[in-house]
């Protein structure tokens, strides 16, 4: 990057971005999520709000009057959201034409491939729910013709993630399930597989086994994979110790995670 920082004061009132439930006080910091959180820009993003967020409160009125030039014209995002990086030079010239270049890409693709990359970035950034909401969108806009199944057995197993990452783990063995019936593979049953013992007792776990009637030898392999990684994260626990203080730090983790998880 190749900028001076707070060249721009600071708003005494922030932007809110919905999609991450953050709020920004300069430019510099939109100019940040902006680069790295390229697949996010929505209409959180790309509106009049943000428009009068940059005259009023950081006090730039030529940026403001372009950016809403380009709203009231309704072209591309990269018209939209350029403007801002030039204004402070935020980044260098390959950087700036690798953004360019990338948001081209961004807005050719069909509108549900673009929501799919928001939710598995959201997915990436442990925002579960956000995510959800992206993929349910997409599968209700589903309909013939659209973007083969292979597509809809991703937005299914990404979601089965986001229901595991929230610890729900019959609801993400349903959307393992859902992938596997689209696509039909040994990675889509495995994950299938591995997710019944979560939330099944042995003996529900083995009649849902033979009600799938999958084939008995990958079903061991999986087994046999599960027990490995299952013995590697005891020994790895054991080796950390675990004291109190240790454990106490864990769980705040955990509860830290689950919390951003479920924001909304």
């Amino acid at each position: 990057m190749s900028f001076d920082l707070c060249q721009v004061k600071q708003a005494k009132n922030p932007y809110y971005i919905e999609s991450i439930s953050t709020s920004i006080y300069s430019i510099e910091e939109l100019c940040f999520y902006l680069y790295e959180n390229i697949y996010l820009i929505d209409s959180s993003i790309v509106n009049e709000k943000l428009c009068d967020w940059i005259r009023d409160e950081l006090g730039l009125k030529k940026l403001y009057r372009q950016m809403y030039d380009q709203l009231e014209k309704q072209e591309s995002i990269g018209n939209f959201i350029l403007p801002i990086f030039r204004e402070i030079g935020y980044l260098s010239l390959e950087e700036f034409r690798g953004l360019q270049e990338k948001i081209s890409r961004l807005e050719v693709q069909p509108e549900d491939a673009r929501q799919k990359l928001k939710g598995d970035y959201l997915v990436k950034c442990g925002m579960y729910s956000n995510a959800m909401h992206e993929y349910y969108q997409i599968l209700g806009r589903k309909g013939p013709g659209n973007l083969g199944a292979q597509f809809y057995a991703e937005i299914w197993n990404n979601l089965g993630c986001a229901y595991a990452g929230l610890f729900l783990f019959k609801e993400a063995s349903v959307c393992y399930f859902k992938a596997w019936e689209q696509v039909r593979t040994k990675e889509m049953l495995r994950k299938y597989v591995s997710a019944l013992p979560l939330y099944l007792s042995e003996e529900e776990y083995k009649k849902k086994l033979q009600e799938l009637g999958a084939d008995k030898y990958l079903i061991s392999k999986i087994q046999e994979y599960n027990s490995k990684v299952c013995e590697h994260a005891s020994a790895k626990n054991e080796l950390e110790g675990m004291d109190m203080e240790k454990l106490s730090v864990y769980v705040e983790e955990l509860r830290e995670n689950y919390r951003r998880g479920t924001k909304c």
